[in-house]
């Protein structure tokens, strides 16, 4: 896969509805790259490909079932509010809010539900240019989170597949009368190795790092710093195996060169996964099931975890409100990069 697999041809586009592996599917085709995304579960885009190479960039579930039940390790969860706060509170422009507690082992709520229900699909189609699919989940009275959390939102993702990979253009509209955190992460599963004949051995990752937050034993920040081992150094400036210990860590965001992302390089066969989320996500979480070898989670978010509890100052927490009527928009993409050529 690379910049434009189409170069001198013209590409083949479609957008249709269709199935994968048994659940209700959008499928999107341009040139040699597909993508699906799941409606009922999620909104996730489940799938990004290259079909003339082989190319699996995102994880994708094997069992359907257990992913349905669990969707947040495939593909490209959202989650509002992303990962964990304190016992379930969430403290809000003067008020308390109480979700229950859905991870016992450290006693906090994670994820919130956004990844897990049915969304909305509001359009899809294909040209010349691109196809594109977009997706709706709307939050007002009624629905599971208001109980807890009585915000009215829409969180809109317009996915695109073109020459230029994937785009992801998500937009947070506040349909409240008060000031709406922007509370948003998305839980991106990479495969690495991404090509079939590959090995995680053949893979490194770089992300725009900066520093590491200390997280106590219950998985929430401590408002302090942990130093960058070694290897963390060497992640944050060339590139490390994804696998070379286990990840469930919180770092800060810092740019390089204007860009905010991170990259998956196999060198065996001279290929680059670049995962740009732009500068509106503030924090990375990294995790990579254990070292396991075959996926890992470079997650941007918006906020620091467990964020509305803490007592930093809200830029440093990348904690801020959108305005009644007012949209917070952002854009990420997925592409690869051929090194040998350069495209």
């Amino acid at each position: 896969m690379s910049m434009n697999p189409n170069a001198g041809t013209p590409p083949v586009y479609e957008a249709k509805r269709g199935d994968y592996n048994g659940e209700q599917a959008i499928w999107l085709k341009y040139g040699d790259y597909e993508a699906a995304v799941l409606p009922n579960v999620g909104g996730n885009l489940i799938a990004f490909r290259d079909t003339k190479r082989g190319f699996r960039f995102l994880h994708e579930p094997e069992d359907m079932q257990a992913f349905v039940s669990d969707p947040g390790t495939h593909g490209i969860p959202p989650l509002f509010p992303p990962n964990r706060y304190d016992g379930g509170k969430l403290k809000w422009n003067g008020e308390e809010y109480t979700f229950p507690v859905n991870e016992e082992a450290t006693g906090n709520f994670l994820h919130g539900y956004l990844h897990t229900l049915p969304w909305e699909v509001e359009a899809f189609g294909a040209s010349e240019a691109e196809s594109f699919a977009v997706v709706a989940h709307h939050v007002g009275e009624g629905h599971k989170m208001y109980a807890y959390f009585p915000y009215a939102f829409t969180l809109r993702i317009r996915y695109t597949l073109s020459s230029l990979g994937l785009e992801q253009d998500v937009t947070l509209f506040n349909e409240s009368g008060r000031k709406l955190p922007a509370l948003l992460a998305f839980h991106t599963a990479l495969n690495a190795p991404f090509a079939e004949e590959s090995t995680s051995e053949d893979c490194k990752i770089k992300v725009t790092i900066g520093q590491r937050r200390e997280l106590d034993g219950r998985m929430l920040p401590t408002e302090g710093f942990q130093p960058l081992t070694e290897w963390e150094e060497e992640m944050r400036e060339s590139g490390v195996n994804p696998y070379i210990d286990s990840m469930d860590n919180h770092y800060t965001a810092v740019p390089q060169g204007g860009r905010n992302r991170a990259e998956i390089t196999d060198s065996r066969i001279g290929v680059k996964v670049v995962y740009d989320v732009g500068t509106s996500y503030r924090h990375w979480m990294i995790w990579n099931s254990g070292a396991g070898g075959s996926f890992i989670c470079p997650e941007p978010q918006v906020n620091l975890v467990n964020a509305p509890n803490q007592s930093l100052p809200s830029e440093d927490m990348g904690l801020f409100a959108i305005e009644p009527g007012e949209v917070w928009q952002a854009t990420s993409r997925i592409y690869a990069v051929d090194l040998a050529s350069g495209v």
